[in-house]
């Protein structure tokens, strides 16, 4: 099946090797977001090439990076449909993952697909990160804390970073051009606990896409202050 070799020379490229398993529950996964896809809207691709470059190969390329030991404990904020952190934990079932979405629509969606794919150690939350990141079972608990969110780095910061124990990581999966949101989110990232430690260019295969992965290591503990109330983090991003 092309979608399954799709997947196998893509990982490949990424350098990951997919088991048969591996790539049996991507393409269920696949066959699950398209079913749900139609009665809501989880995605606007759905083309399924384009499910398999722009959201799978898309979301393990931040697997490269190096962060993440095994066993570690990672937090995806505002996961959608469940991306980057399905693909994550397909790839890096010792990763104890914690899926995060305000709309509790998806969080059903998210269910289903953790008992279809057998997954254990992961747990879908409904709620917004500015609540949960007060609850002391979650704050400052998780060794890298990622987000595919649109949304401005100062706002994800803040919503982020709480998240993360001193000496863990957020990772940023932004576009191609993020040095000018960088510059403006620099400041931000300081008040939360943060310091920028690198950023990576990846090409998606099979496509002509280029995105960045910001690391943020978290180098001193965040202000109890933040993150602020829900919604004042988008309606006023710290400078």
């Amino acid at each position: 099946m092309k979608y399954a070799k799709m997947l196998e020379t893509g990982a490949r490229e990424l350098g990951i090797e997919l088991s048969p398993t591996q790539i049996d529950q991507f393409l269920r996964y696949k066959q699950l977001l398209l079913q749900w896809n139609e009665k809501m809207n989880l995605t606007a691709i759905e083309e399924e090439v384009e499910i398999i470059t722009k959201h799978f190969l898309d979301s393990i390329t931040c697997l490269n990076a190096n962060y993440f030991q095994n066993n570690c404990k990672m937090i995806d904020i505002g996961t959608g449909a469940g991306f980057p952190g399905i693909p994550i934990k397909t790839v890096r079932p010792d990763i104890n993952v914690t899926l995060l979405d305000s709309l509790n629509k998806r969080i059903h969606f998210l269910n289903e697909v953790i008992q279809a794919l057998n997954f254990s150690n992961i747990e879908a939350i409904h709620g917004r990160a500015e609540d949960l990141a007060k609850n002391k079972l979650y704050r400052e608990n998780f060794d890298i804390a990622i987000s595919r969110a649109v949304a401005n780095l100062s706002v994800l910061a803040e919503y982020c970073l709480p998240f993360v124990k001193n000496g863990g990581f957020f990772i940023s999966m932004k576009g191609p051009n993020v040095e000018e949101e960088l510059k403006q989110a620099r400041n931000a990232i300081n008040i939360l606990g943060g310091e920028i430690i690198n950023l990576n260019l990846i090409k998606i295969p099979f496509t002509e896409i280029t995105h960045s992965l910001v690391i943020i290591k978290k180098v001193r503990q965040c202000p109890t202050k933040y993150p602020r109330k829900a919604g004042k983090p988008a309606k006023e991003p710290l400078k």
